[in-house]
C-alpha cells in the first residue's frame, strides 16, 4: 500500500525511510534550539531543572550577566574511532543551545550547580529582604 502513493519517487532505502520517519515524529515538538527546563518553589530558594542529555559536564557553561543567568550547551560529538573505517552511515552531532534567566531577586552569590544523569540542577536562593536599620532622625532648626 505504501508503494501506491502518487506523485512522489519512491525509493527502498532503509536510511531514506528512518530518515523520514524520524522527521515525521519529529516535526510536532516544536522548536529544538533550547533545552527544557523546570522551575520548582522550594520555598527559600527555586529548583531549576534542565533536560541536557548527552552532553558532559565540561560542554556546559553557566554564566551571569547583570541580572541575567545563561546556561549554555555545545554539542561536538565528532570522535574518531581509529578502529572502525568502514561506516555504512555514520552521523555527527553539532550544535549550540542556550537560554536566559532573569536573577533580579536570587542571591547570586549563593547559587550551587549539579549535574547527573543528562539534568543539570541549579540550586537559585532568593534574596533575603531586609528591614531597613532603626534610627533616629535629627529634627534641624
Amino acid at each position: 500500500m505504501f508503494g501506491m502513493i502518487p506523485f512522489t519517487r519512491q525509493e527502498n532505502n532503509l536510511f531514506r525511510y528512518l530518515d523520514n520517519m524520524e522527521r515525521e515524529m519529529m516535526s510536532g515538538f516544536g522548536d529544538f534550539s533550547q533545552f527544557r527546563c523546570d522551575i520548582q518553589d522550594k520555598g527559600g530558594s527555586y529548583l531549576l531543572e534542565a533536560e541536557l542529555p548527552g552532553f558532559q559536564k565540561e560542554d556546559i557553561s553557566i554564566q551571569l550577566d547583570g541580572d541575567d543567568l545563561v546556561i549554555t550547551a555545545n554539542h561536538n560529538s565528532e570522535m574518531e574511532d581509529k578502529k572502525e573505517k568502514n561506516y555504512v552511515r555514520r552521523e555527527r552531532k553539532f550544535g549550540s543551545y542556550s537560554r536566559r534567566f532573569n536573577v533580579a531577586g536570587i542571591d547570586t552569590s549563593a547559587i550551587t550547580a549539579a549535574y547527573n544523569n543528562g539534568v543539570l540542577e541549579l540550586t537559585l536562593p532568593k534574596k533575603v529582604e531586609q528591614a531597613p536599620a532603626a534610627r533616629t532622625i535629627e529634627i534641624q532648626g
